[in-house]
């Protein structure tokens, strides 16, 4: 058996030595250590030598396998290190060549309104808030002025999960929300962008869109002051020159309550087929908070005033930017969200 061990010895360092790659040497080192390798199957006839043999060759198995393992670890650095002195001759990069532009992205459109609405309230002293979008009848609704059976409920009656609750059709239930949970009853002057939901869906309108609502209450609170905002808003989105035009309308968590149109800043007030003729577009709904909604929320009517006003982003967003359909802002079109980065390049 000791002729035989020495044998493999021999003719595995022999052919481990010759070796052209690493994947021959992974297979000789299975061939020689494996499981089933050659000094494994000499140690299982162990079982048949004298009981005074099996240390002597148990031994020599054990000496032979560790100069084995130390001849592949070496020759396999050796390979390693003449495979990557091959990749780096043949695979060299030439790096006077010119590089191919990397495509740069972006801000969505609704995104770059939502950050310019952000950045001009909060340098007004508003703070920017947040809520649920799966909201509760009580918030979306009733704590608006718009009890059970309202009809005004009618043209909101939209995505119900349970009877009590629902996808919230307007970011007005914030404004609720922001009252109740201020438990000194002091002023507030806050912002809401967020996503709202309703079942609608054609080229100006989407079951899905985004809204930003403005709430403002403090003690003296007029319609001067929401008529201030309101133009410092417009302007600031669509232009200096923007006028506005206050119309009486209705709604019901509001009183007096108001549709506000911009002048069209295509035309310019003219006359165009954006603003079908009339030189307006409405674009807003505004009123001073109803006195039931600030005393269902914990406020004192005959003390506190304020002022709520609410708009699309997604139709601010087709004004600033000339979008003609409301569906490309949702379809991730690459070919319509990169026309963005231009505009991103010129800082407008």
């Amino acid at each position: 058996m000791k002729e035989q061990i020495e044998q493999i010895k021999v003719t595995s360092i022999e052919e481990v030595k010759n070796a052209k790659d690493l994947r021959e040497l992974s297979d000789l080192k299975v061939k020689y250590l494996g499981k089933k390798g050659e000094l494994t199957s000499v140690l299982r006839g162990m079982k048949d030598l004298r009981p005074e043999e099996r240390p002597v060759i148990g031994e020599l198995v054990n000496k032979v396998r560790d100069e084995l393992n130390e001849l592949f670890e070496s020759i396999e650095k050796e390979l390693q290190e003449a495979e990557l002195a091959r990749k780096l001759e043949e695979e060299k990069i030439d790096v006077t060549l010119p590089s191919n532009k990397a495509k740069r992205g972006s801000k969505h459109p609704l995104n770059r309104v939502i950050e310019e609405i952000e950045d001009l309230f909060v340098s007004m002293g508003y703070d920017v808030v947040d809520g649920p979008e799966l909201e509760t009848d009580e918030y979306c609704f009733e704590r608006l002025n718009l009890p059970k059976g309202h009809p005004a409920r009618d043209m909101q009656d939209s995505f119900y999960i349970t009877p009590e609750h629902l996808l919230r059709t307007q970011t007005s239930a914030v404004q609720a929300r922001v009252m109740m949970a201020n438990e000194e009853k002091s002023p507030i002057r806050v912002i809401v962008p967020g996503k709202t939901y309703r079942r609608e869906d054609d080229a100006t309108h989407s079951h899905q869109f985004n809204q930003v609502e403005g709430l403002v209450i403090d003690k003296g609170i007029t319609l001067a002051h929401l008529k201030g905002t309101l133009e410092v808003f417009m302007r600031k989105l669509l232009g200096d020159n923007t006028q506005l035009r206050f119309r009486p309308s209705y709604f019901p968590f509001t009183e007096p309550s108001y549709e506000v149109d911009v002048s069209c800043f295509k035309c310019g007030g003219k006359g165009c087929n954006l603003c079908k003729q009339t030189g307006w577009i409405e674009l807003l709904g505004a009123g001073m908070v109803h006195p039931n909604v600030l005393k269902m929320n914990g406020y004192d009517p005959e003390k506190y005033s304020g002022f709520a006003f609410g708009t699309g982003l997604d139709r601010l967003a087709m004004f600033k930017y000339g979008i003609t359909d409301m569906r490309y802002l949702y379809r991730n079109d690459v070919r319509f969200l990169t026309q963005f980065d231009q505009m991103d390049r010129e800082g407008k």
